[in-house]
């Protein structure tokens, strides 16, 4: 006897059955209506990409690259790579056609990404992430610009400026304080990817990791000194003030842990206590491009995960119930009215509703009463009398009201109640 195959997803993504899917589907139309709404256009590419993308300098961190990514040599003897992040593929896109675009260039997508890393909560092996980009500019407005989208869709999902915090930082500020300090660039470097985890690290964990990156304990002090001083500001958080966006912290803290940041930097981070974590990042990175020859083109952008949104609504309260069911019901008083119940259905999905036929064996009245658990809004009866009058009832299933007319008068009913 052959062995079962097991009903369980590989670990560390998920099945989307029809109820998931519907959030999974808002949680997208969202994101795509607010990107749209400033004027971004939508882009996608492969799922797989030369693994040699992703070894580039400055593409990844180390530990991604050999640890985290699903890489295989295909049929042609290939290394290929399913893509784990989006920003050196759209760099590649950008670089491709260089020469062709009008600056500056917004894109977004919504791709489908993989890491082999821990499945934790806010984190899994396969995802999807809204990617927002601005290529072509340096002006410090489109910093503030892709925050401001950011901010918005926030916003388009309920949320309210006490539920989050938005921190920014500069890369090339810090690296100037730093290198003010005596510190060279392998340290800045090494201090920098400390400072991605300071705030999951023990105070004293931390000081002894930088003590051992300074080797000098009056510096390490001056370095704590530095990025706990809160008084300074940008002209990135000061823009977004002129915006009001005020739930902005100047964070001289904040890393990122990619290596081809060179300016700007943020994260919004949840401030409920139960789901204190970040939430999307990103940062400008004007030299990506170079990557693929030809001359740098600026560029700044951000990412936001899936996992990590449907958490923050969660915990939030903030998600909605989207309704599956289709609008009407068609209910056939037996299986031999089946077919003319779907020619029904066709003509009252003139109106732009949804609408499907129950044609199971079950009773009439189980059939309404499955109709109206499942949260569809109308119901139709269909049997011999109706058919042979061309005169149908069209039950409201949530205030049991009725409307009777032949079928045209149910579309136009249905048209004017859309």
């Amino acid at each position: 006897m052959s062995k079962k195959l097991s009903t369980q997803s590989y670990k560390g993504v998920r099945d989307f059955y029809p109820e998931d899917m519907a959030v999974q589907q808002y949680l997208f139309d969202i994101w795509a209506r607010t990107a749209e709404s400033f004027g971004f256009q939508r882009y996608d590419a492969s799922v797989l990409e030369p693994a040699e993308l992703y070894r580039a300098k400055g593409a990844e961190n180390e530990e991604m690259v050999t640890e985290q990514t699903y890489t295989f040599t295909d049929r042609g003897d290939r290394e290929v790579t399913l893509r784990p992040e989006m920003t050196p593929t759209v760099a590649r896109m950008i670089a491709g056609r260089a020469k062709e675009l009008a600056w500056p260039v917004r894109w977004y997508s919504i791709p489908n990404l993989f890491r082999y890393e821990r499945a934790q909560r806010g984190r899994l092996r396969e995802h999807w992430q809204l990617n927002c980009d601005i290529f072509g500019t340096e002006d410090i407005a489109t910093d503030v610009e892709i925050i401001a989208l950011a901010y918005q869709i926030f916003m388009n999902f309920g949320a309210s400026d006490e539920m989050f915090t938005i921190h920014v930082n500069d890369r090339q500020l810090m690296h100037q304080l730093y290198t003010s300090l005596g510190l060279t660039d392998e340290q800045i470097a090494a201090l920098t990817r400390l400072n991605d985890r300071r705030d999951k690290m023990a105070v004293d964990a931390y000081r002894l990791e930088l003590d051992g990156i300074t080797g000098d304990e009056t510096i390490s002090e001056e370095v704590v000194m530095l990025l706990d001083k809160s008084d300074d500001q940008t002209d990135v958080v000061v823009g977004l003030a002129e915006l009001g966006i005020t739930n902005v912290v100047f964070d001289k803290s904040l890393a990122r842990g990619f290596d081809y940041y060179t300016g700007t930097i943020f994260e919004f981070k949840d401030t409920a206590p139960e789901n204190k974590r970040s939430l999307l990042g990103g940062g400008r990175y004007d030299n990506l491009t170079t990557l693929f020859g030809g001359d740098p083109v600026p560029g700044v952008g951000f990412g936001f995960g899936d996992v990590s949104l449907r958490d923050f609504l969660e915990t939030h309260d903030l998600l909605p119930q989207p309704i599956t069911s289709p609008t009407v019901i068609v209910a056939p008083m037996g299986t031999e009215h089946n077919l003319s119940a779907q020619q029904i259905a066709q003509v009252l999905r003139t109106s732009g509703v949804s609408v499907a036929v129950d044609s199971s064996s079950r009773k009439v009245g189980k059939k309404l009463s499955v109709a109206a658990d499942t949260l569809s809004t109308y119901a139709v009866v269909v049997g011999e009398d109706e058919i042979a009058r061309n005169e149908y009832t069209l039950k409201n299933l949530v205030d049991h009201s009725t409307t009777t007319g032949t079928l045209e008068d149910l579309v136009a009913f249905l048209v004017g109640h859309d």
